[in-house]
């Protein structure tokens, strides 16, 4: 399973990498996921901005698993997701990242 995920991940940075000419981190492809969703398009953000965006990143990942759920947006457009579940508490480090690289993974259905 883990060299399932580990090929996988190397299709995504693949991907990313002849969309965006670079190599780029989870946080940073979790921040373009996050872009994707809110649809505001790259703009100059705040750092706590940009957090936020992250976040919305996170959240539509593993939402895919059942984690989260939008449940709609602001006023200024931004989605807002409700916690449906937590994540176990022994998953931390290394299962965690492998957690968000397989939502990832099904995000962009590779």
């Amino acid at each position: 399973m883990e060299n399932n995920i580990a090929q996988d991940w190397l299709a995504v940075e693949k991907m990313v990498f002849k969309r965006f000419g670079e190599k780029l981190d989870e946080q940073t492809i979790l921040f373009i996921i996050g872009l994707q969703e809110l649809g505001k398009g790259d703009a100059d953000y705040k750092k706590e901005e940009k957090l936020d965006i992250i976040h919305i990143g996170i959240c539509t990942v593993l939402s895919q698993f059942g984690y989260y759920e939008k449940i709609g947006f602001d006023d200024d457009g931004w989605p807002h997701f409700k916690n449906i579940k937590k994540l176990p508490n022994e998953i931390q480090g290394e299962r965690q990242e492998s957690l968000i690289k397989q939502a990832i993974i099904k995000y962009f259905n590779l």
